[in-house]
Formats: structure tokens, C-alpha cells, sequence
């Protein structure tokens, strides 16, 4: 009788967590090729060709020690001088980077029935600003009704009745003034146009 086959054991790459085989695929491969040529030479043996040995302790201990001062957090690097502050990045599945969104507000007008409109203002929780305390000063403010509601992203955001668009930008930076002007945007057409 014949033996049964065994499960095939897969080589994963320790800097982009892809199977070895897919590292020329993936997001970081400059960075994958000095543990390429340390773990699996005999998957890219031209790796072995090009590049000297010399070349690829310089870019491991590049690689270490860029590890090295990402984990110490405020340490100095080798070469002495202060780390630069890193953007947080977040990876998504397939290698993809989502960087970290700048915080803005966003006024947007909604047309319903032909004549009532709605004013949607999104994005003022980023700046530390109660939403519920912001729709009852904004309801007053315009003598409107204006809730919080949860949008088509799942986020909170303030409807305001009525086109309250050309008075709402001066409103905010008067009242909240951890939001500045610059970081005020208005959907005009489908068209995101600064405030300022």
C-alpha cells in the first residue's frame, strides 16, 4: 500500500510574513533580501550573484538597527543624532499602507424634497468636541432641530435642518477654537473645497 502523502512545509519570510517563494511580490522586498540570502539562498540564487556579502551584513545590520531604535521609542541612533518622528502606518491585508487621516471637518449640504435641505457636519469629534453638546449649541445657534447620527460609515456626525453652510464655518472656529479654519472643508458639487 502506498504511503500517504505529507503535508508540504512552507518557508514564511520573517520581515513581510509571505510565503519566501513571494517575497519579489510583496511590499518590502529590498528589505526582505537580506534574510532571503541568510534562510533561503537556494530560492533566489541570483541574489547570491549580485550582491556581495559585504552588501548584505550592511543592509541586516541597517535593517537591526532600524528595529533597534523603532522598539527603544526616543533613543538616539547610532549615528547620534534624535530618530525622526515615524507617521503611524497601519498594514492592511496584501500589503497595502493606510496611513493616519489628517483630522478635518467636513460640511456637507443634503437637498431632500426638492426644498428642505439638511447640513451635515462631520468629523468635529477628532478636534475633542462633544457632539451632543455641539448639535443643542448649533440647534440653537440657527433656531433648527439638529441631532447626532450615525452615517453611511458608521460614524457620528451632526445633521443640522436647513442650509446653515454659509454661516456654520465662522460658528465653529468662534466657538471651538481647537479647530482651525484651515482644517474646515465644503462639499460644493461633489467637490471638497476648503473654507479658508
Amino acid at each position: 500500500m502506498a504511503e500517504k502523502p505529507q503535508p508540504v512545509r512552507v518557508l514564511y519570510c520573517q520581515v513581510c510574513s509571505l510565503p519566501a517563494e513571494y517575497c519579489e511580490f510583496g511590499p518590502d522586498f529590498k528589505k526582505c533580501k537580506p534574510w532571503l540570502i541568510q534562510n533561503a539562498p537556494d530560492l533566489y540564487p541570483d541574489l547570491i550573484n549580485e550582491s556581495s556579502s559585504n552588501e548584505a551584513d550592511k543592509v541586516a545590520d541597517q535593517l537591526q538597527s532600524t528595529a533597534i531604535s523603532s522598539a527603544a521609542g526616543d533613543t538616539a541612533t547610532p549615528s547620534g543624532s534624535t530618530p525622526a518622528p515615524q507617521e503611524e502606518v497601519k498594514r492592511l491585508p496584501g500589503g497595502k499602507i493606510k496611513k493616519k487621516e489628517k483630522p478635518e471637518v467636513i460640511i456637507e449640504k443634503v437637498t431632500r424634497n426638492k426644498r428642505k435641505c439638511i447640513t451635515t457636519i462631520k468629523g468635529l469629534d477628532h478636534f475633542g468636541v462633544k457632539l451632543t453638546d455641539a448639535s443643542k449649541k448649533l440647534g440653537k445657534k440657527f433656531a433648527t432641530g439638529a441631532s447626532v447620527v450615525k452615517g453611511p460609515t458608521e460614524k457620528e456626525q451632526i445633521d443640522v435642518q436647513g442650509d446653515i453652510s454659509y454661516d456654520i464655518v465662522d460658528f465653529i472656529t468662534e466657538t471651538w477654537p481647537d479647530v482651525p479654519e484651515t482644517a474646515i472643508y465644503l462639499i460644493e458639487d461633489g467637490k471638497k473645497v476648503s473654507a479658508a
